[in-house]
């Protein structure tokens, strides 16, 4: 198996797969493929393995791609930025956010991950439950925008606003922390919260969290949509852009769109 990543800030992950050897995705993924290759999409693993996924973040769904012959399948992520390849030995696990995973070789695993704490789940970006991805074997991650990879020593911290965290290793604790200064809260635009990543481990920021760029886009609407998707998205800023934040977002962005 070997593959090419090629572009720059769209790029596409492109597979060269010998006969009978399998890539996994999740649904949306596949950009194109030869007459080679066999698509097969089931739950992987029955009802419950499916239900896993959605809890995680992911589809219920996920798809096979094997090959028959010598042949090439592509996929491309949703949102510009860089495809992180990661080649995990048995039982080594990464953590990352639900949009991250791309597709995998079939020997990697991918299921739900509780945060440590409630708090951390609801205020800080990556929602109470991220996925888990466990080899052996090569997973490729999308991140948005440029990615910076840090190594945290014992006990070391990082406050981090939430969206732009990528993926981290298991050994890497998230939780939460207020902003502090009155002044910072209201008028610093950095929302309420800050995540604190305390090492040991290693880290990979994304530059352009999705939200950012959907709240930006939203800024340009010159449409009605631009008052639902803007003020959805600045409440979800201001709370961290967590699961209370797209909750609270949404309710007050139908709300204030209405008439």
């Amino acid at each position: 198996m070997k593959y090419d990543i090629s572009g720059t800030v769209m790029q596409t992950l492109s597979i060269a797969l010998d006969p009978g050897e399998v890539i996994v995705s999740q649904t949306h993924a596949m950009a194109w493929m030869t007459d080679a290759i066999d698509m097969d999409t089931h739950t992987g693993g029955g009802l419950f393995s499916g239900l896993k996924r959605a809890m995680g973040g992911g589809s219920f769904f996920i798809t096979e791609y094997s090959a028959n012959a010598r042949g090439e399948v592509a996929f491309a992520p949703r949102f510009p930025g860089q495809i992180i390849p990661m080649q995990l030995a048995s039982g080594q696990s990464i953590i990352c956010r639900k949009e991250t995973f791309l597709c995998a070789e079939r020997s990697v695993s991918l299921e739900i991950a509780f945060q440590q704490r409630l708090g951390a789940g609801f205020f800080a970006g990556e929602g109470f439950i991220l996925q888990r991805v466990t080899g052996p074997g090569t997973v490729w991650l999308d991140l948005s925008g440029e990615v910076i990879e840090k190594t945290l020593g014992p006990g070391e911290r990082l406050r981090v606003h939430a969206g732009h965290i990528g993926m981290q290793e298991p050994s890497v604790s998230t939780d939460i922390q207020m902003v502090r200064g009155f002044r910072n809260m209201l008028f610093g635009g950095e929302g309420l919260f800050l995540a604190t990543l305390t090492g040991p481990g290693r880290i990979w920021l994304q530059s352009m969290p999705v939200l950012n760029l959907a709240e930006e886009i939203a800024r340009h609407l010159p449409s009605r949509e631009a008052v639902d998707v803007g003020v959805g998205a600045g409440v979800g800023r201001l709370v961290g852009g967590g699961a209370a934040g797209a909750v609270v977002g949404g309710i007050l962005g139908g709300l204030l769109g209405n008439e």
